[in-house]
């Protein structure tokens, strides 16, 4: 009896372990997909209402109207050369275009949703395409210098296409945020102390003498390179002779 007993504890401790390690892999597994499907979200027939600047604009998906930007490519601003240009490319590439956007990050520091968008029908990528024909630079901060991208700007820099035809420093924030530092700081900031000064002989009377003067460190006084006082007849002090 007691035997029998153990046998049964036994097996109903087998069950509920198994069951707990069923569960346990369940709701693992459930979470693994909900990440993936999260970093990894494709939104696929979404339609695109207006462009906004080069690289930016409006998708209505559903009920939903989202502002988006292109993943790893950056264009110039207004004002600058290439402008009108980067609008065109992003008009004629996204508007009334079969494309699919894969999300790189939900939302930027500017609240725009970043997107990996690519065509259907021609199989081509926008960013890539971008920066091929020169209308944008690869953002290698963003992309971990994708090689796609960063072998799409070197052809686009040797042929000089685009916007490297201009001699123009359109990513401005980099000389922003990594301004120059010179090696000798001081030296900027005390640049009188390089340059060669006069030091004129200062009598107690106030008597102004330059330097070769008969009266120059003569008697009581002291040197001064600013003196105030009066100019000596035959040296002319401080305005010298005229």
């Amino acid at each position: 009896m007691q035997y029998r007993q153990a046998k049964l504890s036994y097996c109903s401790a087998s069950r509920n372990f198994l069951l707990v390690l069923f569960l346990f892999i369940f709701v693992n597994k459930s979470l693994s997909n909900e990440n993936n499907s999260s970093s990894n979200e494709t939104l696929e027939s979404p339609k695109v209402l207006r462009v906004i600047l080069p690289g930016v604009f409006d998708v209505a998906y559903g009920d939903y109207q989202i502002r988006m930007r292109a993943w790893g490519v950056k264009f110039p601003d207004r004002g600058q050369p290439g402008f009108q240009e980067a609008i065109l490319f992003t008009e004629t590439e996204l508007i009334s275009k079969d494309i699919e956007f894969e999300v790189k990050t939900k939302f930027d520091q500017r609240n725009l949703k970043v997107v990996d968008i690519s065509h259907k029908d021609e199989g081509t990528n926008f960013s890539r395409k971008a920066i091929s024909l020169g209308v944008g630079w690869h953002d290698e901060k963003e992309t971990s210098r994708f090689g796609p991208y960063l072998m799409a700007q070197l052809k686009a820099k040797r042929e000089k296409a685009g916007i490297w035809a201009f001699d123009y420093n359109f990513d401005k924030s980099r000389s922003i945020l990594n301004p120059p530092k010179p090696f000798l700081s001081n030296a900027l900031n005390n640049t009188n102390r390089f340059l060669p000064q006069i030091s004129y002989w200062v009598t107690s009377f106030g008597r102004i003498h330059r330097p070769g003067c008969s009266f120059y460190q003569r008697g009581r006084g002291e040197l001064s390179s600013n003196p105030t006082g009066e100019d000596c007849r035959i040296c002319g002090g401080k305005k010298g002779k005229r």
